[in-house]
């Protein structure tokens, strides 16, 4: 077993904020190297959220993304988003700095639940785009936090973030959370036929600043 994550693990840190409390924590190998994961319970519902941390997290600069539960893609396949590919390309991108945090919230459907998340899909086959789905079911755009996030890299002692994300949105929210972010990290989305119209109303409506491969390669090049 890696001792530097051993040592992580075993290190005495402050365990709880007003509203969370780090629950518990394990090294995890995984296909891309060997993570610390810690669970972290909201004290008043008992919700648990998951940081999947690899190297020393305490400190400045931290290569971070908080993402949100999204079974439908992750777990089941969908390709109706892009969900999958940005958990997989943002632990990618962790593995192969060698340090970094993935904050995983269990937020499913923007903060509808998944209930209410398929509901919404029901709406979106008949021709609703997935914000009009959302308000036809009595929700806002995004009924996402991210107070719980900002209180886990607090607790693991992150004290400023490289945000990978594509949304200005949660640029903000984290912030407004209180966490420093140095700057944002781009992830590029791969599209298909299924997911094609939802990134692009993503766009369109909420700016999203989603680039594809080819977009950023172009970038690159100066082509």
């Amino acid at each position: 077993m890696d001792q530097h994550v051993v040592a992580m693990a075993e290190r005495s840190t402050r365990r709880e904020t007003q509203r969370l409390e780090l629950y518990a924590e394990a090294p995890l190998p995984t296909e891309r190297g060997l993570f610390r994961t810690v669970v972290f319970r909201e004290k008043q519902s008992g919700a648990e959220h998951v940081a999947m941390v690899m190297g020393d997290v305490a400190g400045d600069a931290v290569l971070a993304r908080v993402h949100s539960e999204c079974l439908t893609s992750e777990v089941l396949g969908s390709l109706k988003c892009d969900c999958r590919a940005q958990l997989d390309r943002a632990l990618d991108a962790i593995a192969a700095r060698g340090r970094g945090v993935l904050v995983y919230l269990r937020q499913e459907g923007r903060g509808i639940g998944l209930g209410n998340k398929i509901k919404a899909y029901a709406l979106q086959a008949r021709g609703h785009d997935t914000y009009e789905a959302n308000r036809l079911l009595g929700f806002g755009d995004d009924l996402r936090s991210y107070d719980v996030a900002a209180d886990m890299l607090q607790l693991l002692g992150v004290r400023s973030v490289q945000l990978i994300t594509n949304n200005p949105l949660k640029l903000d929210g984290l912030r407004q959370a209180g966490v420093e972010v140095r700057r944002r990290v781009a992830l590029p989305s791969p599209s298909n036929p299924h997911s094609e119209g939802y990134l692009r109303v993503k766009r369109e409506r909420t700016g999203h600043l989603i680039a594809t491969d080819d977009e950023l390669a172009e970038s690159r090049t100066g082509s």
